[in-house]
């Protein structure tokens, strides 16, 4: 079951690839009004300037970079960012959209990745979430290990928020971990959803060795700074 999700996942994302931007720019499907996407913008400027404070940064590692929307972040605060995915389609319009020298990509599946170097700081957003549970601690010790001594971890994700999905989704609290979900063009792919609490997380980070410091906005997103030790 594991194996087929994961597969899915990657097959999901790349062909979602040409929308993804739609989601969080609250777009098509995903525009749920002035009022409630206006609360969402907010909760990014919060979390925008959060990451912001991490400081300039020589060496950033990002796992899942997607479509850049993060990526061009990161570039506000670092020299030299390695950008990581499983999707060909995503880096492709994460190379387009930002056309920086100083990002290297590589096509990866993290589930496979092996750390092969460390990194002064270490970010993904909407990642951990797409994590079964039985490869959490495996995936977050590799994560670890890509951090220097003294370095930083920044994570991103979302909250349980029926609005923070597509108008033709419903997002049920029914404790199951696997969620469907619906392209424009009607495709739909199952996928590994997990909405963590702050303490929950934070005992994750704690368990592979990192000091963690898990905060939330009001609605939307979790978000994670940790430190290596």
């Amino acid at each position: 079951m594991t194996k087929q999700i994961l597969e899915q996942q990657i097959a999901y994302y790349s062909a979602r690839a040409n929308e993804y931007d739609e989601w969080f720019y609250r777009l098509g499907r995903y525009n749920r009004g002035e009022e409630i996407n206006q609360h969402w913008f907010q909760e990014v400027d919060i979390v925008k300037q959060a990451l912001q404070q991490v400081g300039e940064t020589e060496k950033i590692l990002e796992l899942a970079c997607g479509t850049g929307i993060w990526t061009q972040e990161l570039l506000k605060i670092g020299k030299r960012i390695t950008a990581i995915d499983a999707s060909e389609e995503v880096i492709s319009i994460n190379r387009c959209k930002l056309n920086s020298p100083n990002i290297t990509y590589q096509k990866v599946d993290l589930f496979t990745w092996k750390p092969d170097a460390e990194y002064d700081f270490v970010f993904f957003s909407f990642w951990l979430s797409h994590v079964p549970p039985e490869l959490l601690e495996s995936f977050l010790a590799k994560v670890y290990k890509s951090v220097r001594v003294g370095g930083k971890l920044f994570i991103i994700d979302s909250r349980f928020e029926p609005t923070s999905t597509a108008n033709n989704h419903i997002l049920h609290n029914d404790g199951s971990i696997y969620k469907r979900r619906k392209l424009n063009d009607g495709q739909e792919f199952d996928i590994v959803k997990i909405f963590y609490q702050p303490d929950e997380l934070q005992k994750h980070l704690e368990k592979v060795g990192f000091i963690a410091d898990v905060n939330m906005t009001e609605h939307y997103f979790i978000y994670a700074h940790a430190t290596k030790y």
